[in-house]
Order: C-alpha cells, then structure tokens, then sequence
C-alpha cells in the first residue's frame, strides 16, 4: 500500500507538471558515472568496504513553474549501477545491483547555477554477486534475499548553458534496506548510497 501510494504521488506530480508548463516543456538526455556504495555498515564492514564504479544514463523532462526558468520541476527515468564491494583477508566480494530510477526534481536555475532535490522511486532490474576466496569464486544473480524496491531522494548541484549543455554532482540515497528481513538472521541496515557525476543536455535551448 505505502509503495502504491508513493507511485500515484509521482505519477499526479508528472501530470500537474505537464498540465501546468505544456507549452515550456523541454526534453533531454544524460549520463555519467556512479561511485556507490552503503550507508548503514558495521564499523567491521567499513574497514572491508569500497567503492564501486558504475554508470547512469536516461532521459529527463523540464517543466519551468516560474516564466523566467528560475524554478521547475524535472522528472528522469534513469538506468543507475549501484553496489558495493568488500576486500578483506582471504576474501573479496561484489555486488552490483542494476536500477531504473524514477526521480523527480525541484530544480533552481539562478543564471545557470544549478540546484536540484527530491524524492526518488528505485525497482532493482537485475543483480549479480561474486564471492572470491580460496582461488574459487561462486556467483548469485537472484532476488531472494534483496528487496527490489528502493525508496530515497536526491540532491544536487550544476552549472546549465543557456543551450541546454550541463554539468553536475548529486547525491543519490536510500531510505530502505537493501537486504530482506530473514527471520532468525541478524539483519542488516545497509542502504544505497551514491554519488553521480553526470553530463546531460536538454533540447530546446538558447
């Protein structure tokens, strides 16, 4: 009920947008590169985590609210790597996890200063997990010990040419678990963290 509902806000969002700016709609694309990794580790865990290099990419759309383009809204739907990776003595271990993200951005332009925050609805597509120790190595590629839902909000800074050319840097973070409660199991609180590097271009402009 809670994701229902989450899902009917986003969707209501889009369409007051779109109802409210039609005429100023502008379409674009990005992409870039993810650093990601967890939130919500053991201090045993920190010791052994790294960062994972992933990518990101989609389509966005740009609806001013403010006749001059100080404020609108930009909704993605984004492809975004994220995971983690854990070397220690013996061992290492990955886990890349592959996302369509749905965001949906606040987004200030105070002449081509970027800053953008909101809400963000995740579904984990495909994953795959890699355990190396001993010389052997055993793969896991299923969902049943992960929740593919991911609730959690961005917030980001840039600088956008008056061609629809930007750059920027957001912070992508998960409010709920990675892993599945298992009864009987220590759970853990580890949530998504990333940091998006990204290049993007919105068509339409000056």
């Amino acid at each position: 009920m809670k994701k229902t509902t989450v899902l009917l806000s986003i969707l209501a969002a889009v369409g007051l947008m779109t109802t409210t700016a039609q005429a100023q709609v502008r379409f674009g694309v990005k992409g870039g590169v993810n650093l990601s990794n967890y939130n919500g580790l053991t201090d045993a865990e920190k010791t052994d985590s790294e960062n994972l290099v992933n990518f990101n990419g989609g389509v966005m759309m740009n609806a001013p609210i403010t006749d001059d383009g100080f404020f609108s809204i930009q909704p993605e739907l984004l492809y975004s790597g994220k995971g983690i990776k854990f070397k220690g003595a013996g061992y290492e271990a990955e886990d890349r996890m592959h996302y369509l993200d749905l965001p949906i951005l606040g987004k200030i332009n105070a002449d081509g200063f970027i800053f953008e925050a909101g809400p963000q609805l995740g579904y984990m597509v495909s994953r795959k997990g890699t355990l190396t120790a001993g010389g052997v190595t055993a793969e896991d590629s299923d969902f049943s010990g992960v929740n593919r839902f991911d609730l959690g909000y961005v917030a980001g800074v840039g600088y956008e040419l008056d061609n629809g050319l930007g750059l920027g840097i957001r912070y992508n973070g998960g409010l709920l678990k990675v892993e599945k409660e298992v009864a009987g199991q220590e759970q853990s609180n580890a949530k998504n963290s990333v940091i998006q590097f990204q290049v993007g271009y919105l068509f339409g402009g000056k």
